[in-house]
């Protein structure tokens, strides 16, 4: 077993009602890392378990993803899981708060994106020390299954081997496990705000329409979800499944990863909708049909407070991945025209458009719905306001994001100060379910801001 006084600065032993769990403390934060919240068998459901001290241990030190194949955005996130430890027993929390806050703290619940096939809760990348320290909340990042391990289900009906959405019924056992036990650790269960970005921001989504949710939801931040590509999803699904075939619950995990890379393929001529092909399934459960998802929305609405965002110039996030576009791009005058209208028109149909008809659908059924516009960028950027181009800000480890071409050319630098507004907005949405400000303005080497509207 690794030394860990060798590794850490300081180790605590933290009290809880199940017993004393080892922590990491540092700079006024304390960090209790990969806490099991659940067990799953291979292609099956998550069953809840209670805190348990000795699950996580011996993993202070440790970053548990769930098994995942390399990802064409690791370059734009800085190699996020360089030195990650790929395990299917992945559906652990970790927790973040102040060392010496009086509890209880109001609760963030962190959702990660990554298209659903990459990345995970507890990324050096989404250290949340900053977020407990200025803000004294209490952040609960949480990691789930991904790709074929956690989505794409066997045929309708045919949920023998195989159930659809079990990385969506992770999240959902992660919410309920906050909610019963997240008191325990010096968090408030009756203020929790659930906050997610991209395919976690599309969970938050689709959790919403879920049944047995009921409570477990009543404040969130939806971060860039991709709502202009969640419908009309079977056809690509269809032809995923075909080429899986028959895939054994003791299958290896290279026996895995080429199915998966066969049902990429498969669904890459689906347009936008290929961009997220691994997604949720309506008429799967936990959630309804396609044409009563609306309806689902609807009768959870009441009583909700949410904040929707989204970024200017989203899809740069993507086409910054092709190296092809990359160069049309620099062609003299034609390039930057190409590049402002592919973008523009992009990031309209697959965020802004369907996040600002989601938002007024809400708000007609009664729940409190403010929108924000993100065009922060750090100066000089070629990628501008893109997609997770907020994380850095909320998450300013600045080891972890150095390498970041997202951030290039030296945004990294500045995160701590250039973030503290938006920082500042998000634990103010934590604590009260709305930002009073109209418009938030980045600091230090950033250009930009949020700017904020509410939806009645």
């Amino acid at each position: 077993m690794t030394d860990l006084s060798e590794r850490l600065p300081d180790l605590a032993s933290v009290p809880t009602p199940w017993g004393e769990f080892i922590a990491v403390e540092d700079d006024g934060v304390t960090r209790i890392r990969n806490i099991r919240y659940a067990t799953a068998d291979r292609f099956a459901p998550s069953r809840a378990v209670a805190p348990d001290p000795a699950s996580s241990a011996d993993l202070q030190i440790t970053t548990i993803v769930c098994p995942q194949p390399p990802s064409q955005s690791a370059v734009m996130l800085g190699h996020p899981l360089e030195g990650a430890v790929l395990d299917e027993d992945c559906l652990r929390v970790s927790i973040t708060r102040p060392t010496d806050a009086a509890a209880p703290l109001p609760v963030m619940v962190w959702i990660h994106g990554g298209a659903y096939v990459s990345n995970a809760g507890d990324l050096p990348g989404f250290d949340a020390s900053a977020l407990a320290r200025e803000q004294g909340v209490l952040v609960v990042a949480v990691t789930y299954r991904l790709g074929l391990l956690g989505f794409i289900g066997d045929a309708p009906g045919d949920d023998s081997l195989r159930p659809a959405n079990l990385g969506l019924l992770d999240v959902i056992t992660a919410l309920r496990w906050v909610r019963e036990h997240v008191a325990g650790f010096g968090g408030d269960p009756e203020q929790v705000t659930v906050v997610g970005q991209s395919s976690g921001a599309d969970a938050i989504v689709h959790a919403l329409a879920s049944d047995g949710v009921d409570g477990l939801i009543t404040r969130a931040v939806i971060q860039s979800a991709p709502f202009g590509i969640r419908t009309e999803r079977d056809a690509m699904h269809e032809k995923m499944r075909a080429v899986i075939g028959e895939l054994a619950p003791d299958a290896s995990l290279d026996d895995v990863f080429a199915a998966q890379a066969r049902a990429k393929e498969a669904g890459s001529g689906f347009g936008l909708r290929s961009g997220m092909s691994f997604a949720t399934e309506y008429g799967r459960a936990p959630l309804p049909a396609e044409v009563d998802v609306v309806d689902a929305w609807r009768r959870r609405a009441p009583g909700l407070e949410v904040l929707i965002t989204w970024t200017t110039e989203e899809t740069m996030f993507y086409l910054g991945t092709a190296p092809r576009l990359a160069a049309l791009f620099r062609v003299p005058v034609i390039g930057a025209l190409v590049r402002w209208l592919a973008v523009a028109i992009t990031s309209r149909a697959v965020y802004a458009r369907e996040g600002r008809r989601f938002a007024k659908l809400l708000a007609s059924a009664g729940a409190s719905v403010q929108v924000g516009v993100f065009d922060g960028h750090p100066h000089g950027s070629p990628l501008g306001a893109a997609h997770a181009i907020e994380l850095p800000l909320l998450f300013p480890n600045e080891a972890a994001w150095a390498r970041a071409a997202l951030v290039d050319p030296d945004g990294a630098s500045s995160l701590l100060v250039s973030g503290a507004p938006m920082r500042a907005a998000w634990a103010e949405f934590v604590r009260t379910g709305r930002l009073r400000e109209s418009r938030i303005e980045l600091g230090g080497g950033w250009r930009g801001g949020l700017r904020v509207e509410t939806i009645d």
